[in-house]
């Protein structure tokens, strides 16, 4: 047999195979035939003119397809990314810089992903397709074929999930199922779930491998479809029903008796009775014992206790649904994009935004205002500008703007409060004019409790041509929350203060300003396209998530979310209010004890001293009785300071804290007084 020598390979086509020729005619027609394309008249060449077959393709050339084409780069028709539009006023090839003035929206050197690049062997190019910018999509399973993730399910436009029949249960808001998840301990007011196994059925979820049109996620039923079947809500006995007929003579809802000794009460609440110990149920570390007392846990203004329902979400992330999420061609990684944007979407329902596009995860509330002030910050604050901030705020609603101030030679201005904590309005507008960018104030003060009156701070913000921020981390938990009736530019909060995973958080800034704001970080997830000399980033919120970002706990933040509105805000709101009125009205009295923070408009927080002792030892004290709470400066040491104080005992109160556990610290605080 004859040996074939290097020079004996064939140069051409081999015999069948169109010619090189023909394939730059099927380019040109493809192009042709994308949509928004026309004819080419003394317009952009086009691609077979442009890139010959037969040599390798030079970095020189820039936008290759033709105008009109949704893969045309910014060079020529476009961004380059499909329904991205070129914002007016922008300079094409911007520095990378996240201090720049704008961010960059053109790459001349995408022509090698949308054209030939080599030459085979066979004469042939190696590459006649082309290839779209590396968008990541912000769908998972539908692209995939497969079913959505299980709880990942987007808010329905009505709110309401299928209901289905529930029997009793030791847990709240869980349905049939939930029996076999506890175990029997000694005492039937404790209830210790069992960890053997998460699974779908566990959770009252269907089998992976189920239809979607069967699939329902147990925390989403509305209040109603916790009634037995043929059961009126007035038949339910304690700790079926969430609205639970107390007794007549029982003011304050988790209070086991009235009270005789003159102490004055806060008046009967004209809303449905609150069971608060089947909330309590929902909630297993309650039922941790701390030096030998079961916990009391005072310390909900610092972080939330977890519900079952975010638990066991978490848990069944992990064991079901744990991938990356984005891009990845397989079931795991459709079913964590969907329950990661669905996430998404429920967060943008419980606060009012107009759409999950101006809903950006981060890890909490202080990396949600380091992330505005070093973009929107950085672009629009200048030298002589000015920035607004209340004497109330957490130090993360100060030093990223001080930061700011000291790179910018701008100034920061500070709105004082009266001697109960409210902010003075007349001040605030005092401070206005035509140098303020940007006002950034809290919505419930985290260290006194008081609620700003931040729709009339937004409003008047808006007036002088600034932009307002408000601090939501300790307003979400106790009130109901519509940014769009704030106006406000910016909102944020963090997952572990409304009962959500910790590491967790929420930036919400409205369109038009998030898509006019560079990135923060870069890297991964947030590019739409990358050469060594530019970059395309993505629209928001990819372009402010870069890198994998927190999966799992932003599923979590979607299940609290779905726990909390299942409550009701507003019934959590009124109950926690009639709590505060309580605990005022038996800690104030004590002898020796100053409140710092009077407002009339308090959130769940109780600030005090008490005379002749350190913070630390009353905490102390507290804790050996097994209630915790919070003593110190809070992060908060202006306000304090402005109170002539560095530190204050701080008991904080959620939904499921009861009368008793207030009787319980007062009573430590009544002997600490009795004795100095």
């Amino acid at each position: 047999m004859d040996s074939v020598l290097p020079h004996d390979v064939p140069t051409g086509p081999p015999a069948g195979l169109p010619d090189p020729a023909t394939l730059a005619s099927l380019a040109n027609a493809f192009f042709s035939a994308l949509p928004g394309n026309a004819p080419q008249v003394g317009g952009a060449p086009d691609v077979a003119a442009t890139l010959p077959f037969t040599a390798p393709v030079t970095s020189e050339i820039s936008n290759p397809a033709p105008a009109g084409s949704p893969l045309a780069g910014p060079g020529g028709a476009g961004t380059g990314v499909p329904g991205a539009a070129l914002p007016q006023g922008h300079v094409p090839g911007g520095n990378l810089l996240p201090s720049a003035p704008t961010h960059v929206l053109s790459l001349g050197n995408r022509a090698p992903a949308l054209a030939p690049h080599a030459v085979a062997q066979n004469g042939l190019p190696d590459s006649a397709v082309t290839v779209a910018p590396a968008l990541d999509p912000r769908f998972g399973g539908a692209a995939l074929g497969v079913p959505e993730a299980h709880g990942a399910q987007r808010p329905s436009a009505g709110g309401a999930a299928p209901a289905s029949p529930v029997s009793a249960s030791p847990y709240y808001f869980l349905g049939e199922t939930a029996q076999a998840r506890t175990s029997t301990v000694a005492s039937p007011d404790i209830v210790v779930p069992g960890w053997n196994e998460v699974s779908a059925q566990s959770l009252g979820l269907p089998g992976v491998d189920q239809p979607l049109a069967e699939q329902r996620f147990p925390y989403d039923r509305p209040a109603a479809s916790h009634a037995a079947p043929g059961v009126a809500p007035a038949q339910h006995t304690a700790g079926s029903h969430y609205f639970l007929n107390l007794n007549e003579g029982s003011q304050f809802p988790g209070h086991s008796s009235a009270k005789t000794d003159g102490v004055p009460h806060a008046g009967p609440s004209a809303h449905p009775p609150f069971d608060v110990n089947a909330i309590r149920r929902d909630f297993p570390i309650l039922q941790e014992r701390v030096n030998g007392r079961q916990l009391v846990w005072f310390d909900n203004a610092a972080t939330t206790h977890k519900p079952q329902a975010v638990i066991d979400r978490l848990a069944y992330f992990y064991a079901h649904e744990n991938s990356n999420i984005h891009r990845a061609a397989h079931a795991l990684a459709g079913r964590a994009t969907d329950a990661y944007e669905a996430a998404r979407s429920k967060v943008q329902r419980f606060i009012g935004a107009a759409s999950p596009e101006e809903i950006i995860f981060v890890r909490g509330t202080t990396e949600a205002i380091n992330l505005i002030a070093k973009t929107w910050g950085v672009k629009h604050v200048g030298e002589g500008d000015e920035i607004i901030v209340s004497h109330l705020e957490h130090h993360a609603n100060i030093v990223p703007w001080q930061q700011l101030a000291a790179q910018t030679g701008a100034k920061l201005r500070v709105i004082p409060v009266d001697d109960s904590g409210q902010v003075l309005l007349d001040e605030y507008r005092r401070l206005l004019n035509d140098r303020t960018k940007i006002v950034s104030v809290t919505q419930v003060s985290n260290a006194l409790g008081t609620v700003v009156p931040v729709k009339e701070i937004v409003e008047l913000a808006h007036r002088a041509g600034a932009k307002a921020l408000v601090d939501g981390a300790q307003s979400v938990s106790h009130m109901r929350v519509d940014v769009q009736a704030l106006d406000a530019d910016f909102f944020v909060f963090s997952g572990h203060k409304v009962f959500g995973p910790t590491g967790i958080g929420v930036v919400y800034g409205k369109r038009a300003i998030l898509e006019d704001m560079p990135p923060w970080q870069g890297g991964g997830n947030m590019i739409a396209d990358v050469t060594f000399e530019r970059t395309v980033f993505q629209p928001p919120p990819n372009r402010f998530e870069a890198g994998t970002g927190n999966i799992a706990d932003a599923v979590g933040l979607g299940a609290a979310i779905d726990y909390v509105q299942r409550v009701g805000i507003e019934n959590i709101a009124r109950y926690e209010h009639d709590l505060l009125a309580y605990a005022t009205s038996v800690l104030q009295p004590v002898p020796g004890v100053r409140l710092i923070g009077t407002a009339r408009d308090k959130a769940s927080v109780l600030s005090f001293v008490l005379k002749g002792y350190e913070t630390e030892e009353v905490g102390q004290a507290l804790n050996e009785e097994g209630i915790a709470v919070r003593s110190g400066h809070h992060c908060a040491q202006p306000i304090l300071r402005r109170f002539g104080v560095e530190a204050t005992v701080r008991p904080s109160l959620a939904f499921y804290n009861t009368c008793d556990e207030v009787d319980a610290l007062v009573s430590v605080v009544r002997r600490l007084s009795s004795r100095r």
